[in-house]
């Protein structure tokens, strides 16, 4: 099977060039930054708890689930509206949304066996019992590996977000390559 092209609308130069050195100074302020919060980080917190609210319709499980699959499906189905709409730029922001969405939730993973992170809950302040993470990885029995499978979570964010910036970059190569030949 063979993944159709996208004829995506062009990007002009200098919108390159401004998403290129927001995505840039993001990733520089991430990895020397390391924990803190930026405000797309605020946007995630927002949506994982409007996931619990969202899926406990549905029962305890997908409840419990439910905060890190909106964080996670909410940028990615944003990422689908754009390319729908053949705009780069947007599938860009989005997808690199997503991954780093998930470089969250490695640190909510990881953070199951330190219980250091500040947790907040819809009806307020949580307690230790709140921790999606300790109940979803005693749930599944690898309560012990949390730090592992966050940190190789985190990995699997990082390699997302640079994938997307250079997937941005060379699209944009190739559309300003045909712009040329035209």
């Amino acid at each position: 099977m063979q993944i159709p092209e996208i004829n995506w609308q062009p990007v002009p130069r200098y919108a390159f060039a401004a998403w290129t050195a927001f995505y840039a100074l993001l990733l520089l302020f991430l990895a020397f930054n390391f924990g803190q919060l930026t405000l797309l980080d605020n946007v995630h917190l927002v949506v994982h708890e409007a996931g619990h609210l969202l899926f406990g319709w549905f029962g305890p499980t997908l409840g419990l689930w439910g905060g890190t699959l909106f964080q996670l499906i909410v940028p990615a189905l944003l990422a689908a509206a754009f390319v729908a709409r053949k705009e780069l730029p947007g599938t860009v922001f989005c997808l690199f949304a997503f991954f780093h969405s998930l470089t969250g939730v490695a640190a909510y993973m990881a953070d199951a066996l330190r219980l250091a992170l500040p947790l907040v809950s819809v009806g307020g302040t949580a307690d230790e019992a709140d921790h999606d993470w300790v109940n979803i990885f005693t749930q599944l029995g690898v309560l012990p590996h949390a730090i592992q499978i966050g940190n190789t979570t985190r990995f699997i964010a990082w390699c997302g977000m640079l994938a997307t910036v250079a997937w941005f970059g060379w699209n944009w190569y190739q559309q300003s390559q045909e712009e040329e030949s035209a």
